[in-house]
């Protein structure tokens, strides 16, 4: 009997097929060489280990100790390794390159440099780097550290550029019907409250913000000033892959300090009572509640609300 997870399990599999096939990992030895995949990692480890021992490639290669033994054997025979016993534990060696297994290991690394450039040099250098922040998404979620990455990749701007209301508005469309079912006429309404936006922008009372990772805007929030005392906060929005991370507060933070910085008394916001997060984002940092009112505008019955803070 299938389960849900079916059509995922087969559609990982089908992609390990696809890039084993790809990378010539299904070949008997690496690279036309005389080294196999795996003796290749472990020579690669052994010189990128500090006092490399057997227990530590075990551990990081998941390979098998007896397979391992032999591998270090064969090394030791050809001259590619050694072995010098510990003096704090007699029963611990660790494991170094020789001179000739640190030419072997260059020799191996030139020729994976030169399948891989000649498996990417036909790809335009958008499917490049396309192809790069795939595998680094994939490297992410499966080793666990993707909220570290995620955030360390995180680079905010307040430079306006060509295309970043496009993207803006896109990113809006694409989450607001993902996650709350608004239809097409919520997108033209960011269309337009974007285009006046631009029309009168004036770095002297308005500001915003885009948060970009690997090239791709992932937030954003922005300042509109109304007069020399009120501002308003606008087009607050977070990617779901960057959510959780601290990135909401950091626009936030930067967002109101801008008010406090151009002296502003008041900021208002309008949002819906659905946007449960960013609501309570915005009474944590001191908003109120002053109006609230039904909006059927976008597709379907809501609740929109006004908030103010005063400042």
């Amino acid at each position: 009997m299938e389960s849900v997870h079916t059509p995922f399990i087969h559609t990982i599999r089908k992609f390990n097929r696809f890039y084993t096939n790809i990378l010539g990992l299904l070949d008997q030895h690496m690279l036309n060489s005389d080294f196999s995949l795996s003796e290749a990692r472990v020579l690669f480890d052994i010189a990128h280990t500090k006092d490399c021992t057997a227990k530590q490639l075990i551990q990081g290669l998941s390979i098998d100790s007896g397979y391992l033994s032999r591998i270090i054997k064969r090394f030791e025979k050809q001259g590619l390794t050694y072995r010098v016993q510990s003096k704090e534990d007699g029963r611990l060696f660790y494991l170094y390159l020789t001179a000739l297994g640190e030419e072997t290991l260059d020799k191996l690394n030139g020729l994976s440099d030169k399948h891989i450039t000649s498996m990417v040099s036909e790809l335009r250098k958008e499917e490049q780097e396309r192809l790069i922040r795939s595998m680094e998404s994939i490297e992410d979620v499966l080793s666990g550290e993707q909220n570290r990455r995620r955030e360390e990749q995180i680079n905010l701007r307040c430079e306006l550029r060509p295309g970043d209301a496009g993207r803006l508005i896109e990113l809006h469309g694409w989450l607001y019907e993902k996650e709350c079912g608004y239809n097409h006429i919520f997108e033209g309404y960011v269309c337009k409250t974007l285009y006046d936006f631009l029309l009168s922008y004036n770095t002297e009372k308005d500001r915003i913000w885009f948060a970009e990772a690997q090239g791709e805007i992932v937030g954003a929030i922005a300042i509109v000033g109304h007069s020399e005392e009120l501002a308003q906060l606008r087009w607050f929005i977070i990617h779901p892959s960057y959510r959780s991370i601290g990135l909401g507060r950091r626009l936030l933070t930067q967002a109101l300090q801008f008010c406090k910085d151009k002296n502003y008394k008041k900021v208002f916001l309008d949002t819906t009572r659905e946007q449960t997060t960013a609501v309570s984002m915005y009474k944590k940092a001191g908003f109120q509640l002053v109006k609230e009112f039904e909006n059927n505008s976008w597709g379907k019955t809501l609740m929109e609300q006004n908030y103010e803070l005063k400042l």
